[in-house]
């Protein structure tokens, strides 16, 4: 089986995020970046098919120069190959149609996704490649099995769990529970070293136009001040909730 994961390079949760040119940039200086944690789990969960089949694993990301230490990581936690297109992600629809020339051209039988990035939480680039390459789609994806050219996958709803059953090939956005946090893996000195002799293909993008524009960005409104108030003025607590709180 070979499969493909895509890779978006994403600022750490820890980093302070600022904006410039009037709001409407993202400001990636002293910003750490890591892998998407959806596609995180997704790439562990292509690692076991590995292991147990011997499956290919392949890693895919959109994204200039700047992102290749993040794709490093994938292959040194063991990815067999990288492929980066060598263009700026400028939105959901474009990032979709570039991934979906590369599992065009590479004839995957399974492509693993995060369902959303954490950056943008757009949540639409494996719906659209899905749409795109005519392939099956499963979204939100927590649990996944293949055996030949059947796969089972279970899929997070409403107030419970879908199990479906499908053939390949097959485009799933994953997410966490797709495999337990404890087994996320963390590249060793050996992976690292590896990582270094394995392949990093930088392709050019296919044409597509950007089907939207950032136009602004703003930051959350600071958190109010909190007033405590003690556990036995509860007339107090009913006045500050009605007064001031106004939900009562």
């Amino acid at each position: 089986m070979k499969i493909l994961v895509c890779i978006s390079n994403v600022p750490d949760t820890t980093s302070k995020i600022n904006f410039t040119d009037d709001n409407s940039r993202f400001d990636t200086s002293g910003v750490q970046f890591v892998i998407n944690p959806n596609d995180e789990f997704g790439l562990t969960r292509a690692m076991w098919f590995k292991e147990k089949g011997g499956a290919t694993v392949h890693v895919a990301t959109v994204g200039e120069a700047t992102t290749e230490p993040t794709i490093r990581k994938a292959l040194a936690i063991g990815a067999d190959e990288a492929i980066r297109v060598d263009a700026e992600p400028t939105d959901g629809f474009f990032v979709a149609t570039q991934l979906a020339e590369v599992v065009k051209q590479g004839g995957y039988d399974l492509v693993i996704c995060g369902r959303e990035s954490i950056d943008y939480n757009g949540g639409m680039v494996p719906g659209i490649m899905a749409s795109l390459l005519g392939m099956n789609f499963v979204n939100t994806c927590i649990g996944l099995e293949a055996d030949g050219d059947q796969a089972t996958a279970v899929r997070e709803i409403d107030g419970g769990k879908e199990t479906l059953r499908t053939t390949l090939p097959l485009i799933i956005a994953g997410q966490k529970r797709l495999v337990e946090e404890s087994d996320l893996k963390i590249p060793n000195m050996r992976g690292i070293m590896m990582a270094r002799q394995k392949k990093l293909n930088v392709v050019p993008p296919v044409e597509a136009s950007p089907a939207s524009e950032d136009l602004r960005f703003e930051k959350p409104a600071p958190k109010g001040a909190v007033t405590l108030v003690d556990a036995t003025q509860v007339g107090e607590l009913v006045r500050l909730l009605h007064s001031e709180a106004k939900v009562i």
